[in-house]
């Protein structure tokens, strides 16, 4: 165990539960995913939760081991089971303004050799069951936090050669960098990143493109973006009048594209891991919105099943800008994890798009200004420092926003 940990930890944990989701006094906490092979963490939170006025801190455990020998041994046709209760708790604390925090620190190797029929199944099984709390999540109408604490399987995937406690520590370490927890004042540092990335923000709104045009090695992609587009970024508002910041790290500002209006040719920068599943080396064509050929070197099964969830699986749902000089870039390091890797690229999302991003009045009306629905969502990185970035406005003027992966306005 790295040194101090113990001390790093709780300002860590105090970090996710003060400016990530401004847990308020007399809340009940949700913490999902956590993971059993870092349950000494996850007491450090539970303590220091109780430290900060929660209520009742709810803990969802997950356990790698047991989730691959499932997918190794369960009956065939099983893969189509859910508990149905979790979903029933997490919408009943959703209704009740409870707080979530969900922990993304999955092996990317964890479904490698399990026939793709049975993670595709259970994906969609999850995705299907999980609706109903996951529109909460969408709206903004609850404070909620993806944050990441290191597992063996994902440590020695980005520290490839290294033993398991030291990947772990390492891991560790680069966490508490990325979160701003190596700062003298934490909470400080993240109320200046939150000003800074406003100021971006409200520079992107008053522009107000019409689209934007991508261009870098096997991308020239023009999305258009959604009529009444508003861009955001680091934290949002719930509807309770909490700020919070929903992703803990983050170095993006992002909007709606319009459903109907993508057209070209994207290739990824980065791998997309989907539960345990590797998807690299792919290449995405749009026509109108719609991805009309999708081949991936890698992972193709995982792909062509993701864009088959739905029909709104095959549309954009988020347009995303990440200067390629970011912390999480600049670390060297390749995640093999969305929530850190999607902070180090710009990228875009498959599926829903969030509603919050689209000033509009009722689900048609969402709809009709470009917004898409989908029981999913995946953001996959495709920005580098060979990306150009060109904000078009509405009557074709063009202005570069981006060049070779570095903001220029």
């Amino acid at each position: 165990m790295m040194n101090n940990f113990d001390k790093q930890a709780r300002v860590y944990a105090r970090v996710l539960l003060r400016k990530g989701l401004n847990l308020q006094p007399g809340q009940r906490l949700f913490v999902r995913k956590a993971p059993v092979e870092a349950a000494a963490f996850i007491r450090i939170l539970t303590e220091v939760a109780y430290q900060e006025g929660a209520r009742y801190v709810a803990l969802f455990w997950e356990d790698s081991a047991a989730t691959r020998i499932r997918y190794e041994q369960a009956p065939e046709d099983s893969f189509e089971e859910f508990p149905h209760w979790q979903t029933d708790a997490l919408v009943q604390g959703a209704e009740q303004n409870d707080a979530f925090l969900v922990f993304s620190c999955e092996d990317p190797q964890l479904t490698a050799g399990i026939p793709s029929e049975r993670v595709s199944t259970t994906v969609r099984t999850a995705n299907r069951h999980m609706e109903p709390f996951r529109r909460y999540v969408m709206n903004n109408d609850i404070a909620w936090l993806v944050a990441a604490v290191p597992t063996p399987g994902w440590a020695q995937a980005i520290f490839s050669g290294v033993p398991a406690d030291e990947a772990v520590d390492k891991l560790w370490e680069t966490i508490f960098q990325l979160c701003r927890v190596d700062q003298p004042s934490p909470e400080a540092a993240w109320d200046e990143h939150a000003r800074l990335t406003a100021e971006r923000v409200r520079f992107l709104d008053e522009r107000s493109y019409h689209a934007l045009h991508f261009r870098g090695p096997g991308t020239d992609l023009v999305v258009g973006l959604a009529d009444g587009h508003e861009w955001h970024g680091v934290g949002s508002t719930n509807k309770a009048g909490v700020f919070f910041i929903p992703n803990m790290p983050t170095e993006e500002v992002f909007t709606a594209p319009h459903r109907g209006r993508v057209n070209g040719t994207v290739r990824n920068t980065r791998p997309l891991v989907v539960d345990g599943t590797t998807i690299d080396e792919f290449e995405l064509e749009f026509r109108e919105g719609k991805v009309i050929r999708a081949v991936a070197a890698k992972g193709q099964e995982a792909l062509t099943s993701l864009l088959e969830t739905d029909e709104g699986a095959c549309y954009l749902g988020e347009v995303a800008l990440v200067p390629n000089s970011s912390p999480v870039s600049r670390s060297g390091l390749m995640f093999h994890n969305t929530l850190f890797d999607e902070n180090a690229s710009c990228h875009l999302a498959l599926g829903r798009a969030y509603p919050f991003c689209v000033e509009h009045e009722g689900e048609d009306d969402f709809l009709a200004r470009g917004g898409n629905r989908s029981l999913i969502h995946y953001d996959f990185m495709i920005g580098s420092g060979e990306t150009d970035v060109i904000g078009v406005a509405a009557d074709g003027t063009e202005e570069t926003l981006i060049h070779k992966g570095e903001w220029v306005v």
